[in-house]
């Protein structure tokens, strides 16, 4: 497995992929230092525009646009804890900017599928054939992507996509659901 670190580590994995990437994210909580200002706004009730983000920000939108463009499909599952935690809020009041630059984004509330179809680890699968594991710090904070072609594990996170991603609520749906009012 190859780890790789860097603010630029998915710009090539994206740019290599000619089909689709899933992503999947099973955490309620992440400490991403770019997100840490927006959310600290968004839980005092402040303003924060879209001209104050972060180059990060802009540069993701960016490639999920050139990607989409070239006609792979993206797709983001968010399995969650239902009450959702506060950082789950905000990324449900600020999806659109995903589904803005091209994401399909469903939710699946974690009570509603068996613990052992949900991988511990977040991951990207890229075409079918590759996976990149988000490796994250005990604090949350991003540390970098552990890279896999070993068809046993893709094979694995192929399974785990297939079956989640079929129980997961798109996201327009789920903002009217009775898990966003929990």
């Amino acid at each position: 497995m190859l780890h790789v670190v860097g603010d630029d580590c998915f710009t090539p994995l994206f740019r290599e992929t000619f089909s689709s990437a899933f992503h999947l994210e099973v955490r309620d909580n992440y400490a991403v230092a770019d997100e840490a200002e927006a959310l600290r706004r968004w839980a005092a009730g402040e303003p924060y525009e879209r001209e104050e983000q972060p180059d990060s920000w802009r540069a993701w939108d960016e490639l999920m646009i050139e990607t989409a463009g070239r006609g792979v499909v993206l797709e983001r599952l968010r399995v969650v804890t239902v009450p959702h935690s506060e950082y789950t809020r905000w990324l449900i009041e600020n999806t659109a900017d995903n589904i803005a630059t091209g994401e399909q984004v469903r939710w699946l509330p974690r009570h509603l599928t068996a613990p052992d179809t949900v991988p511990r680890d977040d991951y990207w699968l890229f075409d079918r054939n590759k996976v990149a594991f988000t490796t994250f710090a005990e604090d949350g904070a991003f540390m970098g992507l552990s890279i896999t072609t070993d068809p046993r594990i893709v094979g694995w996170c192929v399974e785990a996509r297939d079956t989640l991603w079929s129980k997961g609520i798109d996201h327009a749906r789920y903002v009217e659901s009775e898990y966003v009012r929990a």
